[in-house]
């Protein structure tokens, strides 16, 4: 069985721009499938538009994209705001990337994907990894 495993916003980022062996990566790594949060949604937009300069066009595409391999986004709630603030005291997690492994967990992942948390390391049983950590073979 595969392991169930959730998308943080760098993975779409480069899943969206020509970033070379990263976006080769990324795109082996979504046409597999996984799941994102709403919270990597808006986050994929306000990077896509402000540090990318993407048209609305341009957004409203990768995010359509990103939604074929990655349908039903998880929605954030009252109950996975609460589970990531006890992490962030617990961990010392920035909030918005608590707000992720708190989507993770809900969703039953057992993998999260991002360059933004220590890798290798287990969090109630969500292995964070960076899949960008090592050169790919060409």
């Amino acid at each position: 069985m595969t392991a169930r495993v959730f998308f943080d916003t760098n993975v779409l980022l480069y899943f969206a721009t020509d970033a070379g062996r990263r976006t080769a990566l990324a795109e082996q790594l979504i046409i597999e499938g996984g799941v994102i949060s709403v919270q990597v949604l808006n986050e994929l937009v306000s990077i896509a538009r402000g540090k990318l300069m993407m048209s609305w066009d341009e957004v409203r595409a990768v995010r359509d994209k990103t939604l074929v391999f990655c349908p039903n986004p998880v929605s954030l709630t009252e109950e996975i705001h609460r589970s990531a603030l006890e992490m962030s005291a617990r961990y010392g997690f920035h909030i918005y990337d608590a707000l992720i492994l708190a989507a993770a967990i809900e969703a039953g992942c057992s993998k999260l994907l991002t360059e933004d948390l220590q890798h290798g390391q287990m969090v109630e049983g969500v292995r964070i990894e960076n899949p960008f950590l090592y050169p790919q073979a060409p």
